[in-house]
Formats: structure tokens, C-alpha cells, sequence
């Protein structure tokens, strides 16, 4: 029985539709000498349209865990048992915005984004002040990414498993549209 992971990862965009979102791009690699296939999905929330804020997702799913899962759906009349997250796959949640004009306290910000994504989101924060050669000004960038694994049996058989997690990706993408106005300077004076 072969795994169609393109028609769940259209499931995946419009149930992100269904959860606040508005996707706008999709891209499907796939490395020819070992066949590992990565997706990965543009969007943002659609009350956030004008901007600033990005949101990729990103699933890497390697060959051989294809390979196994589908052998095991064959051995199986049902849903294939999964021991110690051997069918697991990442999701890669990562938001960006543009250069910040002022940093955030990002121990705060941590602590926010923690809240909102509880323990099915863990979220890591991070800030990158660099300075370039030729101008004076710091570049300051944030970083907010979250990972979330589901094993191919969930995916495939309860597709309302990622519910939960794209609800909590809303709140923490609103949360940082919300606050972002804070960082920038207002560029209409």
C-alpha cells in the first residue's frame, strides 16, 4: 500500500484554512540520490495579511520511515502500532518578521509564547543583533520556532491530530502580530 504524503500535506493546508490561516505557498523537494522528500508551506493568519509576520512549516520525511511505515500497513489489517515514536515525523514551525527596530525582552517574550503554546508547542526564541560592514545601524532579527511530532498513523488515520497544535500556531502568530508594533519604529512621521 503506497502513502500518499501530497494529498495530506492539501488536507494539512486546508485545515489550516479551517484554523485562521491563509496559506499562500507550498514547495515539494525531493533529493534524487536518496529520495528524502521535504514540504513546505507559506502562510500567516488572515487577519495578519498586510503583514509583518511569516509563518513556514516545514516536514522532513526521511525515505526509510516511509518505507517501514508502509510495510507495516501491509502486515496490518488497521492502524500499525507504533513502538517508542518509531512512525514519528517533525513539523518545523518557524514565524519571521523583518529587521526589528527594537529588540523585545525576549525573556518576556519567551515566557508569552511558552504560555501559548503550552506543552504541545514548545517554543524556542531567539535574537540576532549583527552589524554590517558598510552602515552603522545593528540589524536585529527574532527568531521564533516551534516543533511539534506526529507519528504517519496519526497523520493518516486521525487527521484532526494537528487541530489542537494549529490552534496554539494561531494564538502565538496573533500574539506576535499584536506586539510587533511595539518593535518597529512608525515609518509615517
Amino acid at each position: 500500500m503506497a502513502v500518499d504524503i501530497a494529498s495530506t500535506i492539501t488536507y494539512l493546508k486546508d485545515h489550516a484554512i479551517e484554523h485562521g490561516f491563509h496559506v499562500h505557498d507550498e514547495r515539494h523537494f525531493v533529493e534524487t540520490y536518496t529520495l528524502r522528500q521535504a514540504w513546505e508551506i507559506d502562510m500567516h493568519p488572515a487577519e495578519a495579511c498586510s503583514g509583518p509576520l511569516d509563518l513556514h512549516i516545514a516536514l522532513d520525511l526521511d525515505p526509510r520511515l516511509l518505507l517501514r511505515f508502509e510495510d507495516a500497513l501491509l502486515e496490518t489489517d488497521g492502524v500499525p502500532e507504533q513502538k517508542d515514536g518509531e512512525f514519528e515525523v517533525p513539523f518545523h514551525f518557524n514565524w519571521s518578521l523583518p529587521p526589528l527596530d527594537r529588540s523585545p525582552d525576549i525573556l518576556v517574550l519567551s515566557a508569552e509564547l511558552a504560555g501559548l503554546g503550552g506543552i504541545d508547542l514548545p517554543i524556542e526564541v531567539s535574537a540576532v543583533e549583527t552589524m554590517a560592514a558598510l552602515s552603522d545601524q545593528p540589524v536585529r532579527l527574532l527568531s521564533v520556532v516551534g516543533t511539534v511530532s506526529r507519528s504517519l498513523s496519526e497523520i493518516f488515520f486521525e487527521q484532526d491530530s494537528l487541530c489542537d497544535v494549529l490552534d496554539r500556531v494561531h494564538d502565538v502568530s496573533m500574539y506576535i502580530v499584536e506586539h510587533a508594533d511595539e518593535w518597529f519604529d512608525d515609518t509615517d512621521e
